[in-house]
């Protein structure tokens, strides 16, 4: 066998587990579903806490599970059964919720905790790779996560296994975030930083340079006067503004254009040169909408007008943008 088939191999193994558990979902766990809404909706009237329980490869699922139900709102973290026998159980509140992982269904520090969780049944989720087991048999919401095979050649490290309970993991909070209608916007509540808060929250007008800050003309100026007013203000552009209206724009393209025409110089008079239709956007449309306006696939701009309805406010350039981190890449 190649390498590649072998890669490849293991990623058919994997998604055929995936398959597999959405099919057992749909025929054997839709009772479970309704249970978790009702579930989602007592943490969120009591501001309680979803707890997420494993050790080995299951606890460091059960880490990625709680660091996603905490991005989404829902608070939640991860505990350890044996550090949980030695104090930590005093993080447990009462009306928290617990997951508890264990492909095995047995695992020996989970079972040793069990007898001393005082949350309700109902309050109890099992993901587990083995139903009916002593876990799963202690929770009342249990979602089956066996797999037939690990994709490890020996059949020993978790892998498959592991894929599926991060997976069903990622399909509570799917399902947490659509019950409670979870906005961009609201998600970007919890991701203030970096370019994922960035691309969510900042504002064109947060990256707008001020009118006073470019070079703004009259239809009625020349070409002259133009190039004078944007080596002042070297934004890209030059806005064509009659009586507070937003006329049209120009660019270094159309400066350059000019100069290879016959009869025309710096006296051409700024109409005649401008572009009555540009691309443009509004100061509160979100600064991403900014970039995939500028980098469209048929025309991309440097440099774009911000307009409140026929009023200059200013420009917004590529530059700005991609300084701060933006990119349509990735």
């Amino acid at each position: 066998m190649t390498h590649s088939k072998t890669m490849s191999e293991v990623l058919k193994l994997e998604a055929n587990s995936l398959v597999r558990a959405a099919e057992l979902i749909e025929l054997n766990h839709s009772k479970d579903a309704d249970k978790l809404i009702k579930l989602y909706d007592q943490l969120r009237a009591t501001g309680s806490a979803i707890i997420f329980c494993g050790v080995g490869k299951s606890g460091i699922i059960a880490q990625k599970c709680a660091a996603t139900f905490t991005s989404l709102g829902l608070p939640s973290y991860f505990l350890h059964p044996t550090e949980a026998l030695h104090g930590d159980l005093g993080r447990v509140g009462k009306n928290d919720a617990i997951v508890l992982l264990s492909k095995s269904g047995t695992t020996e520090e989970i079972v040793k905790l069990l007898p001393f969780l005082q949350a309700p049944k109902s309050h109890r989720i099992a993901l587990v790779g083995k139903v009916p087991s002593p876990v799963s048999e202690f929770c009342d919401i249990v979602f089956d996560c066996s797999v037939d095979k690990e994709a490890c050649i020996n059949n020993q490290a978790p892998t498959t296994s592991s894929t599926l309970a991060m997976a069903m993991g990622d399909a509570m909070a799917v399902l947490f975030e659509k019950y409670i209608g979870l906005s961009k916007e609201g998600f970007a509540v919890n991701h203030p930083g970096g370019i994922l808060g960035k691309s969510l929250r900042m504002k064109v007008r947060d990256l707008t340079i001020r009118p006073e800050e470019c070079p703004v003309l009259t239809s009625k100026q020349t070409l002259q006067d133009a190039i004078l007013a944007m080596s002042k203000f070297p934004v890209g552009g030059c806005a064509v503004v009659d009586n507070g209206e937003f006329k049209g724009i120009i660019v270094e393209g159309d400066i350059r254009r000019t100069f290879t025409k016959d009869n025309q110089g710096l006296q051409t008079s700024v109409e005649a040169i401008m572009n009555r239709t540009p691309t443009s956007i509004h100061p509160d449309q979100l600064a991403f909408e900014a970039l995939e306006l500028m980098e469209s696939k048929t025309r991309s701009f440097f440099v774009l007008p911000v307009l409140e309805g026929t009023k200059f406010s200013g420009f917004i350039r590529l530059h700005d943008l991609l300084k701060e981190g933006f990119s349509l890449k990735g």
